[in-house]
């Protein structure tokens, strides 16, 4: 057997490549079979990509990455098969997958971990929105031998193309990466959120009760991130988001908050941020909006929060009791370990090339 994996990222810098398909390469390896693993953009394109400005660069940085699929598109024939990240060109029609599927006949397994059907572009790159094509995300699952979804609304929307869809979720390395747990016994408790600035809008929600919780506790807010809010709080730190300490980092508080809206974009995550949190043996606080009350065991490993007095109410006491915080996250760490950890799913992973 012989794999393609086409991502759109360069290998080792986009979250959602390494937590979807990255850390099973090795395993891959050990049951021999052979793959390739082609991305669209270089590393300084990636560099650039989310800051103003840049134009000529990102041009001739996407220019080079067409290039490099056109060619890519004479060695397909070597491949059984085929599986794409997302997309083959972050822009553009899918005219890679077209001739995949319908040139070569190739089996396509195409996985995804957002509503990416859904129109939605980076403040910074507001022209490139006129470039996308959202559609075509439909025709590459019904063109596709299998969709890999990463939780049950994106597998629904997939399932209206291609039956053969199945949920594989995003999880994380407890062997070599997430591999610590938190000390809840501190007298100094932090709560704490890691996200991007496309996601930073989702603090609006929790902000004004973490100011009234600050009237009354002393705790830190800890955000993690490649941009800092500078959130008026008494008490708050920033922690520039890198690859390196992504792990290390986010064990600089004890208490997880993942804030979303009730929207259809939000119903499309795949609750990586409680993942993480759980993983390391925190408590995870949520809002009640897609997986999240899937991963999330309410009263168990954190609690799924659906109004402000909620969120108060259930802050206010894991931050004064040290003892529902150990045993939560107890009980966070074990249903990671169980379901969305690598070890977990590398079967299920597995089983998409048969």
């Amino acid at each position: 057997m012989k794999i393609l994996f086409i991502g759109p990222y360069p290998a080792g810098e986009s979250p959602s490549q390494r937590y979807r398909l990255e850390h099973y390469l090795s395993f891959l390896t050990e049951n021999n079979i052979s793959f390739s693993y082609k991305t669209f953009i270089n590393k300084s394109t990636w560099d650039i990509l989310f800051k103003q400005g840049f134009l000529f660069r990102k041009v001739w940085g996407f220019g080079m990455g067409f290039l490099k699929r056109f060619f890519q598109l004479f060695t397909l024939f070597q491949y059984d098969y085929i599986y794409i990240h997302r997309e083959a060109t972050p822009v553009g029609p899918p005219f890679f997958e077209w001739v995949a599927a319908k040139i070569y006949r190739k089996k396509i397994i195409y996985d995804f971990d957002d509503a990416i059907w859904i129109p939605v572009t980076s403040s910074y790159n507001k022209g490139a929105a006129k470039l996308k094509n959202f559609g075509k995300v439909a025709k590459i699952c019904h063109w596709s031998y299998k969709v890999s979804a990463g939780n049950q609304y994106l597998a629904d929307f997939a399932k209206q193309y291609n039956p053969n869809t199945v949920i594989v979720p995003t999880v994380v390395d407890t062997k070599k990466v997430h591999n610590k747990i938190q000390d809840q016994e501190v007298e100094q408790v932090a709560i704490g959120w890691t996200g991007t600035f496309s996601t930073l809008k989702y603090l609006d929600i929790l902000l004004p009760i973490l100011q009234v919780l600050q009237e009354k506790y002393d705790f830190t807010f800890v955000v993690i991130a490649d941009k800092d809010p500078v959130l008026p709080l008494k008490n708050y730190r920033f922690i520039k988001w890198s690859r390196e300490n992504e792990a290390k980092d986010l064990l600089n508080f004890h208490i997880g908050v993942m804030p979303l809206y009730d929207d259809e974009i939000s119903k499309g995550k795949c609750g990586f941020k409680a993942i993480q949190y759980m993983s390391l043996g925190m408590p995870a606080v949520v809002s009640p909006v897609g997986v999240n009350t899937i991963i999330v065991d309410d009263g168990v490993s954190g609690f799924i929060c659906d109004s402000a007095e909620e969120w108060k109410t259930k802050l206010e006491l894991l931050l004064t009791n040290q003892q529902l915080r150990s045993k939560m996250g107890s009980e966070a760490n074990k249903k990671i370990e169980q379901y969305y950890s690598v070890q977990a799913t590398e079967e299920l992973f597995l089983k998409l090339f048969s």
